[in-house]
């Protein structure tokens, strides 16, 4: 009977923080460049059971087991906004950005121009090309950013073509070594550089948007939420079983 508390304490465990994970992904479902987290589980075998009656094979008590999360880096679907300075990464690449922090990686290329000209994400971080900073002039017009990412402008009245940097394209060698940070922003693990991405290319124009599904994700709410009721009811049966057992014990015949 302990067992099956026990079993049903680490199912609820798991489903709670299933849940943050759902949550956390409907929370985003509008946010641009924003990439699915899951969750995975793994059995978790231990030895309780020690009587002799008790064969070999049911001796060992399996818990579930949170081990952790995975991002899904699948594509998320490209939105025309119209903005020339708006970028949608295809492929397997981040854009890199200078934050007080260091350098960080995103997906989000809804791109602005600061009041010094330079070129920025919409929280304010500085986009890296790969001479450092992008610059623009006050005299700069007709925009155009490449599918490599080399930005180039028509400058001043004699109408002159200027490149005024190439996006810092890079990737990992495992997507999975891409940390989260907060506000849209990745991190490289430890011990891990990312290197110069030259097979992934950028839309102007457009922004990636998230790649989590809406309805899917509402969908697992639901079932996680129910799964976690019936858990709770178990546990409800098995605390009254043992009420009763303890109660018929100490019922004692005068």
């Amino acid at each position: 009977m302990e067992n099956a508390l026990l079993i049903g304490l680490s199912r609820q465990m798991v489903l709670e923080r299933q849940l943050d994970v759902v949550a956390n992904n409907v929370a985003n479902v509008n946010t641009n460049g924003f990439k699915a987290d899951q969750q995975l589980f793994e059995e978790y075998l231990s030895s309780k059971a020690h009587e002799d009656n008790f064969p070999g094979a049911s001796r060992k008590v399996s818990y579930v087991q949170d081990r952790g999360t995975y991002r899904d880096f699948s594509q998320g679907s490209a939105q025309h906004t119209g903005n020339a300075l708006d970028v949608a990464i295809s492929g397997n690449g981040f854009l890199t950005v200078q934050t007080a922090a260091g350098e960080r990686y995103t997906r989000d290329g809804n791109l602005h121009m600061n009041n010094l000209g330079q070129l920025v994400t919409a929280a304010g971080d500085l986009v890296l090309g790969t001479g450092g900073p992008i610059v623009l002039q006050p005299t700069d017009h007709d925009i155009n950013i490449s599918p490599d990412g080399t930005v180039t402008v028509v400058e001043g009245v004699n109408r002159t073509d200027s490149i005024r940097g190439k996006l810092k394209l890079v990737s990992f060698a495992d997507p999975q070594q891409a940390q989260k940070q907060g506000n849209n922003l990745y991190s490289a693990a430890g011990g891990v550089t990312p290197q110069p991405d030259t097979k992934s290319t950028v839309q102007q124009g457009y922004i990636e948007k998230s790649n989590v599904s809406a309805v899917g994700e509402m969908s697992r709410m639901v079932e996680v939420m129910r799964s976690y009721t019936q858990v709770a009811n178990m546990l409800q049966v098995q605390s009254d079983m043992r009420k009763n057992a303890i109660e018929k014990l100490a019922d004692v015949p005068a």
